[in-house]
Formats: structure tokens, C-alpha cells, sequence
């Protein structure tokens, strides 16, 4: 196509979930989450760009995986409890084209059967038990674009100290160059939150550009020229890409929303609990208790109880996804003809969703980004799909804008985060920050058993940091389970404050807890160092 686009379009997708792996256990409840949104939505993902780059349609996307997420798709414990996963989802799926034969839910079945040898012979052949592969492979293709988060999605506004702010960069850049080779262009605030001045950090690890949620630019000092349709540069020079609430509201909203339509996959229907309990009981973990199996066979249908759901129908549904991505694409041009018409400058539009929900919470998800991207390529001449940094590249002159604070959290600010539910973690979170920064300090240049325990109280306050505990203490999804986790990160990091201080580390407990917690294996304590944090201020 030549250049006789009216304007640009950026899908972002943020990949992210909380490191969660248990070794001391056969199997865990929690793992799960992060073995579903491998079968759903970031193997199918590939599988996608698999497709697209054989057909010779060129497509560009980016994706942030987060670092908890690119440490648990490289562990090898969980490579061989994933592969385990999809092995029992395949048997399963194999009896079910059986038992179904001559009924109404056969198509179904067979999907599913489908879909888990896809599975297999994707994670297996193709990325050798390491999905990083794949993505790195079209990155380097320059098809994506990988963008970094915070070391553990950590809430950078509620941090008091900036070694602490610093330190989740720092941790997130050195720990994307360790997975894809080169250091990250690009990060993913968690929570699109921002606090104004923290973007020095950015910059001091070669970081051009972050998102924002769309009134963190409009509230910008000086107001924005263009709005979110261009990018602003904060004073320290990295750049802000604000979020197009037309085209958000197009697939999140709950009531005019494209994955609300009721012809879709009903998600909260699933055969772990309409199956027969000695038939699915191989199937469960060893607590015996149903679960979902990822395999649904109804649809939405309407506002209906889940026993009234009508059965699924693949063909239909992957049908109204492509009409769905039809209707996307129709109203992004004329969006973008509307712009182009007084903006003077070419607009660009950054569509920005959660990954899992294609795929995982909406099914036909993945059918819809793949009708896209082939639409976009064959069908129209007013969009050019971009990433950020090719973007940058075309129009490198922007307006200068202080960003306001802002997160993409309910209300917009920080109160998702910071409530009545999860007001409680702070003061331990902050003692235990304030700890590190101070014994980074004392101790400049320690080796042997002391260099370890620092570093793994610097894994310790990481894990802790994580903005998931207080999100899904305030939503109240998984409270035991989150507030148990920070408890225990915080009981970590206090013991070994207690045996650094005193001189007698206990090496039987250090051992234990770097084999549970072993996310960051080249970690280096003194990321939380004062000197660090304010060099990096100045660079």
C-alpha cells in the first residue's frame, strides 16, 4: 500500500498475570489461571501470526508480556505441569467426540479436540516448550512489538520511594534483555498508572514511550493539541500514547460490547461441572474438588439462567466475529477520515485491551483479531497498522506535555488500589521497601551467603510490590488466596531483614524460599540502592 493512509492504528494488548508457581505442591488451583491463558489466548495468539505471516499478510501488534509472565513461561516446572494440562484437556477432549457422536454438541467436541493437538504440536514442535520463542521470533520478524511492564506489576504511585519506582524498571529492563535479546523500547504501566516525574526512570533505561489512559493526556499541562490522536513527550523526552475510548468501548462495554453478543461462548457454563463426577474426576487435581476444563459447550444466548443456555455453534459464532471485525474496521476509517479532515496531521488511534480477554474471557476473541489484521490488509486503504516505535520513527516531532496522574482503574485514579479492602498492606509494604533501600546502602558490595539473602529479599519486595494482591483484595475475586501471598512476602522479607541484620542467615531457609520464589535469577540487589535511583533521576 502506499502512503495514502488517512491515519494509523495501534492494537495494543497487555499480557500480564501475577507469578504464581508452587513447587511445593503436586498441583495448584491458581496455576491454572496462568495454564488457561496459555490454551487461550497466547498460544492461539501465535497461532494466528503463525497463519498470517504463511498467507504473506503483513499485520503489526503490540504486546506487553509482562516480566512475572516471560519468568513463568520459561520455568521448567510449570513447562512440565502446563504440558500435563493440555495433555488430560486433550484426552478429555478425545472421550468427549466419542460420547457426543450423534448429538448436537459433536461440532463442539471436535473444536476442542482440534484446538488441544494445535496446542500441542505448537508448544512442543514449534517453540520447544518455551513460548518466549514464538513471540521473539516475530518481533524479530518485525511483526510485534514487545513492550515491558514493571518488574511485578507494581502500583508506582503509591510507592513512596523512587529507589523503589526505579527498581521495578531497572529489574523489568534487565529482565527483558535476558529473555529477547535486546533491551525494551517500550513499557506497560501497570494499570496505566502514572506519576508525573516517574518517567525519568523510563528514560534512564532506554525506555521512548508508555500508554496512558485517556485523561492522563487531556488533563495534561498544556492541554494536548491533538488529544490522544498523537503522542505527547513528558519533559524527560519519553513519549505517551493516549487510550481511544471509541474503539475501547466497542469491545469492553458490558451492554453494547461485541463479546456480549449472546451467538458467542457462554463462559461461565463449562463441562467441570455438567459432566458426570466419576467421568471428569481424572481430570480434576488431587483434591478431588469440579473446576472448570476450559471446555464449554453453550452459548450465551440471552439473559437466561446457565441451565437454560442453548448449545454453541462454532461456525455461527466465528461468523458474527468476522462481522464483528468488519464492523470495527468500518467504524476505525471513518474515525479516521473524520480526524484526518481537521487535525491537520494524520491521526493515530490506540486501541488498548487486557490480552486475556481474546481468547480467554471472550473466545471468539482471537477469531476477531485474525479477521482484523486480514481486513485491515486486503480490504481498505485509509488505516496503516503501527507500532509505537515505528510511529516515532515517521513523525518524531510531537508536543511537549506534562501527563497528569491518572490509571485506567475504576474512577481513573488510584482508589481500585487503595481502599478499605487493601488500605491495610501499605504500612508493611513501605516498611519493607524502606528496609531494602537501607541495607542496599549499608551493604555496596557484599558477596556469598549475604549477596544471596539480599537478593532474594529484592525478589521478596518485588513479589510483594505486585499491584494484583490489592486489585483482587478491592474486586474480592481470589482474597484468601492474595492476601496470603502478600502476608507471606512480607513474613519472607522480615525474616531475612532479621538474619541480614544479625549476621546469622539461615541457609536451609534461604534455599527454601529461592526454590519457591526464583522469579529474577540474576536479580541484583542494589537496583534499590539510593545512588541508583538518584542517577537515574539526573541521567
Amino acid at each position: 500500500m502506499a502512503n495514502n493512509e488517512k491515519g494509523y492504528l495501534a492494537l495494543v494488548l497487555h499480557a500480564h498475570l501475577p507469578f504464581i508457581r508452587h513447587p511445593e505442591y503436586e498441583d495448584f488451583l491458581e496455576e491454572d489461571w496462568f495454564f488457561e491463558a496459555m490454551c487461550e489466548t497466547y498460544l492461539p495468539l501465535l497461532d494466528i501470526y503463525e497463519r498470517l505471516t504463511r498467507e504473506n499478510v503483513d499485520f503489526r501488534i503490540t504486546m506487553s508480556l509482562t516480566p512475572p509472565l516471560c519468568n513463568m513461561m520459561s520455568d521448567p516446572l510449570l513447562s512440565g505441569r502446563f504440558q500435563r494440562y493440555y495433555n488430560q484437556r486433550l484426552e478429555l477432549s478425545e472421550k468427549e467426540v466419542a460420547r457426543t457422536r450423534n448429538t448436537q454438541f459433536y461440532d463442539v467436541a471436535r473444536m476442542y479436540e482440534r484446538k488441544f493437538k494445535r496446542i500441542r504440536e505448537l508448544y512442543e514442535d514449534y517453540y520447544h516448550r518455551n513460548i518466549l520463542e514464538g513471540f521473539k521470533k516475530f518481533q524479530d520478524m518485525g511483526k510485534l512489538e514487545i513492550i515491558t511492564c514493571g518488574a511485578t506489576h507494581g502500583f508506582l504511585p503509591l510507592e513512596i520511594r523512587k529507589e523503589a519506582v526505579y527498581a521495578q524498571v531497572k529489574i523489568a529492563a534487565d529482565d527483558y534483555r535476558r529473555h529477547f535479546g535486546r533491551g525494551p523500547k517500550g513499557i506497560w504501566l501497570a494499570e496505566c498508572a502514572y506519576n508525573p516525574g516517574d518517567d525519568v526512570y523510563l528514560k534512564a533505561n532506554g525506555i521512548r514511550f508508555f500508554f496512558l489512559e485517556t485523561h492522563g493526556i487531556i488533563y495534561g499541562s498544556p492541554r494536548p493539541r491533538y488529544g490522544v490522536y498523537a503522542p505527547v513527550y513528558c519533559p524527560s523526552g519519553v513519549a505517551a500514547f493516549g487510550r481511544d475510548m471509541e474503539s475501547a468501548q466497542q469491545v469492553w462495554s458490558a451492554e453494547t460490547g461485541y463479546p456480549g453478543d449472546q451467538r458467542y461462548r457462554e463462559f461461565y457454563r463449562d463441562l467441570g461441572y455438567d459432566l458426570e463426577y466419576e467421568y471428569i474426576k481424572p481430570y480434576l487435581h488431587s483434591d478431588g474438588v469440579r473446576r472448570n476444563m476450559g471446555m464449554k459447550y453453550h452459548r450465551i444466548t440471552g439473559r437466561v439462567p446457565l441451565n437454560a443456555k442453548a448449545p454453541y455453534n462454532p461456525q455461527e459464532a466465528s461468523e458474527v466475529a468476522a462481522s464483528h471485525a468488519g464492523n470495527f474496521m468500518f467504524n476505525r476509517e471513518r474515525q479516521i477520515e473524520h480526524l484526518n479532515s481537521f487535525l491537520g496531521r494524520k491521526p493515530i488511534v490506540v486501541s488498548m485491551y487486557d490480552a486475556e480477554l481474546y481468547g480467554h474471557w471472550w473466545y471468539e476473541g482471537t477469531d476477531f483479531i485474525e479477521y482484523l489484521l486480514k481486513k485491515v490488509h486486503y480490504d481498505q486503504q485509509t488505516i496503516k497498522l503501527v507500532t509505537p516505535s515505528e510511529y516515532l520513527g515517521i513523525h518524531p516531532d510531537n508536543q511537549m506535555v506534562q501527563p497528569s496522574m491518572s490509571t485506567w482503574g475504576d474512577k481513573g485514579y488510584n482508589e481500585v488500589w487503595l481502599n478499605g479492602t487493601n488500605d491495610w498492606v501499605y504500612r508493611h509494604l513501605h516498611k519493607a521497601v524502606e528496609r531494602m533501600v537501607e541495607m542496599a546502602n549499608r551493604f555496596p558490595s557484599a558477596d556469598g551467603m549475604l549477596k544471596r539473602a539480599l537478593n532474594q529479599y529484592a525478589r521478596e519486595v518485588a513479589l510483594g510490590m505486585s499491584s494484583d494482591w490489592a486489585f483482587l483484595m478491592s474486586v474480592g475475586t481470589a482474597k484468601t488466596y492474595s492476601t496470603k501471598r502478600f502476608v507471606e512476602h512480607t513474613h519472607r522479607c522480615i525474616a531475612l531483614y532479621e538474619q541480614i541484620m544479625g549476621n546469622r542467615i539461615d541457609e536451609g531457609y534461604l534455599k527454601n524460599i529461592e526454590w519457591r520464589d526464583n522469579i529474577f535469577p540474576e536479580v541484583d540487589y542494589r537496583v534499590f540502592s539510593t545512588a541508583a535511583a538518584e542517577k537515574a533521576a539526573k541521567s
